[in-house]
């Protein structure tokens, strides 16, 4: 049986976004709920995280806008850089332990405590790019784990899957020129933030390391099997990661209010048994699941716990590749301009 991980802090519920907003603390509530009734929470390995150091963060962004996003939520202020990311004197605390909580998990499965792990955090993420908030995100967890398992673990190859319904520009960004990170993501098109086009396969020496998979509004599972089986996981395979981070929004849903697409608890139960297989080959099971979007409660909870009770009952893998042989210690990595996307709203 695996050793799956679940991390979450009552302060994450700290980051109020306001009356009527569709990212609100109830999201986190009502997964932590359903876990409960449902009895699952119990045979998870719970966590309560402390907060990244904001150091940490300056391998995705840049010093200047961390201070912006400290001074901004901790002044009061009730918006940042666009209308759709609200924020609040609790919003930066929130942050920091969103992604404290995902460098735990990260570090829990390198050290082989947990076999995987999911972090039930908000504010979410994979919008904000090098200088800009935007969807809803303030700091880019996914990009600042990845880019923590590159640099303090040493691992030579790190995969992030995205399916949130809207495209992950600021992941995208971070990473459009960096063979060593692969990008790959199934979002609604068009939809919000008007990146990821199927074209858009990296730069440079990064050419290659980005898929995009749009999907036209109205699809759904068998859709989304398709998309996977016949481009996401060849091309995973073929990268060969050491570690796959998700970007797990669970709002391409049929029920969420933000999107158009038919995804079904039983078509994320079959992307994570996919995705879990291709671990367990390839990566030993290593697999750090964040949370992104999901809007309507009952969906996003019921969808979550599916995603878990997968990643609970895979095998624990042999040894894993890629165990890093020299000391950790910190070193920052170059921060890539900030490539907003579109106006408009949502993570």
């Amino acid at each position: 049986m695996a050793r799956t991980g679940f991390v979450f802090h009552p302060l994450f519920t700290n980051h109020l976004t306001g009356p009527n907003h569709p990212e609100r603390p109830e999201r986190v509530l009502s997964i932590v709920m359903r876990l409960r009734e449902s009895g699952l929470l119990t045979e998870l390995l719970s966590h309560e995280p402390g907060p990244a150091d904001p150091t940490v963060l300056q391998r995705v962004h840049e010093p200047s806008y961390i201070r912006r996003v400290e001074e901004a939520c901790t002044g009061g202020k009730i918006l940042i850089d666009s209308a759709d990311t609200a924020i609040s004197p609790g919003s930066w605390q929130a942050a920091l332990l969103a992604v404290g909580g995902a460098l735990d998990a990260a570090d829990r499965i390198m050290d082989r405590q947990w076999n995987n792990a999911f972090v039930a955090c908000r504010p979410p993420g994979h919008h904000a790019e090098a200088a800009m908030a935007m969807g809803f995100c303030l700091f880019n967890t996914a990009a600042v784990v990845a880019t923590d398992l590159r640099t303090r673990h040493r691992l030579d190859r790190v995969a992030i899957l995205d399916w949130d319904v809207h495209h992950g520009n600021g992941t995208q960004h971070t990473f459009e020129d960096d063979p060593t990170v692969y990008y790959a993501s199934l979002h609604q098109w068009p939809l919000y933030p008007g990146t990821g086009r199927a074209e858009e396969r990296g730069i440079g020496a990064g050419q290659g390391t980005t898929l995009n998979c749009p999907m036209p509004a109205g699809a759904g599972d068998d859709e989304y099997f398709e998309a996977f089986e016949s481009r996401i996981l060849p091309e995973l395979e073929r990268f060969d990661p050491q570690f796959i981070v998700l970007s797990a929004g669970f709002d391409a849903h049929t029920a969420d209010p933000l999107s158009a697409t038919r995804v079904t608890e039983a078509g994320y139960r079959r992307m994570t048994r996919l995705i879990a297989a291709l671990a367990a080959e390839r990566a030993g099971g290593r697999i750090l699941s964040l949370l992104e979007g999901g809007y309507n409660l009952p969906a996003l909870a019921a969808s979550v716990e599916v995603h878990l009770e997968e990643l609970h009952t895979v095998p624990t893998p042999g040894p894993a590749r890629g165990t890093p042989s020299e000391p950790r210690s910190y070193q920052p990595l170059r921060r890539r301009d900030s490539r907003p996307g579109e106006a408009g709203e949502d993570t």
